[in-house]
């Protein structure tokens, strides 16, 4: 669907005040130190996660690590993701190293490719042409999208509501393959990144094989990248899904560009944790570059903020935010159900 949201005319000038009043509140400064040590705490638990594994050995209590692999890695990807946005240090050159290391070495996947579809993404979300997470693919996000798709298409686009979670679950495979396949179609090959993957792939399963037995090594890579993908996917489809989708014709500033179609979650610091901050979802597509523990900071400035010029600022429950994904994704495979309701 495309936007029908009237909004005030607050295009150009309208984000200027804002930005101003975060400015002056500090809140783009960065947070070096923070980072550093969220970064030390986070590569500690997960060395201590990997003796936890040795210690278990050949056990097949050993797949309970796992979950809380699974959730460090997705710490790992935040930071990557952080990085990306310039957020934790003063030297793109330093970020990008923190980036890759985080991104291509502990996670296998590519920090570059994962920048280019990323900021494509915040320059116009739920934009169905720019944005390529809401371009057409396994998953359709609009009717015109859904229209005419058969056979296995027409199918995964009737029920992708239903399938949406269980889908997630390939997610960590699918960054792996995509990243490679990326950096190997580039004109200039990125030495770098594909040797900071290949010594990932191979630390990676020479750890599992030499610990566990190749049986146990095969089912803990399936079931780590099945949770890092349910949960890294749990945690970026909130902020978006079933929210405004503007149009070509939609003449919309920075600032009603980035809240309209975002949505926050509610909760406290655990929340924060779990989610990266990006729960923060309106105040980070606002500020990119703000670093991770200013958000908080800075979402009461920016609601009371988008109050005043009469703009709509959505915060809602994080089963909330699904249900309203989710409802979306129904109404958008409604018209492939009906034909098929009226062809039986």
């Amino acid at each position: 669907m495309t936007s029908t949201v009237t909004t005030p005319d607050t295009r150009g000038s309208g984000f200027a005040p804002l930005l101003r009043e975060i400015k002056a509140a500090g809140l783009l400064e960065r947070r070096t130190a923070a980072y550093a040590i969220s970064i030390g705490v986070n590569v500690a638990l997960m060395a201590l996660t990997w003796a936890a594994i040795a210690a278990v050995g050949s056990s097949w209590w050993v797949l309970l690590l796992t979950i809380p692999l699974a959730v460090l890695t997705t710490r790992a990807a935040f930071v990557g993701h952080d990085a990306g946005h310039q957020q934790i240090a003063s030297s793109r050159r330093l970020h990008d190293w923190i980036g890759m290391l985080h991104a291509d070495l502990l996670l296998g996947m590519s920090y570059a490719w994962w920048n280019d579809k990323h900021n494509r993404h915040h320059a116009n979300p739920n934009h169905t042409d720019k944005d390529p997470d809401v371009g057409e693919g396994i998953l359709v996000w609009t009717r015109e999208q859904a229209a005419g798709r058969a056979g296995l298409e027409g199918w995964l686009s009737r029920n992708q509501a239903r399938i949406f979670f269980p889908l997630l679950t390939l997610e960590g495979f699918n960054l792996k393959y995509s990243g490679i396949r990326f950096l190997l179609a580039r004109r200039r090959t990125e030495k770098v990144e594909l040797g900071l993957m290949a010594a990932h792939l191979v630390l990676y399963f020479t750890a599992l094989f030499v610990l566990l037995s190749p049986a146990q090594a095969v089912v803990f890579a399936l079931l780590h990248h099945m949770i890092f993908g349910l949960h890294l996917g749990s945690v970026f489809a909130p902020g978006h899904k079933g929210m405004e989708m503007p149009g070509e014709d939609s003449e919309w500033g920075h600032l009603e560009k980035q809240v309209l179609t975002s949505r926050n979650i509610k909760g406290g610091l655990v929340t924060d944790w779990m989610m990266g901050g990006l729960n923060y979802q309106i105040e980070h597509h606002l500020f990119p570059s703000m670093p991770r523990a200013n958000l908080r900071l800075a979402q009461p400035i920016v609601q009371q903020y988008c109050e005043r010029v009469g703009l709509p600022y959505l915060t809602t429950g994080l089963i909330d935010s699904y249900r309203m994904g989710l409802r979306h994704m129904h109404d958008v495979g409604s018209e492939l159900r009906d034909e098929k309701a009226f062809a039986h």
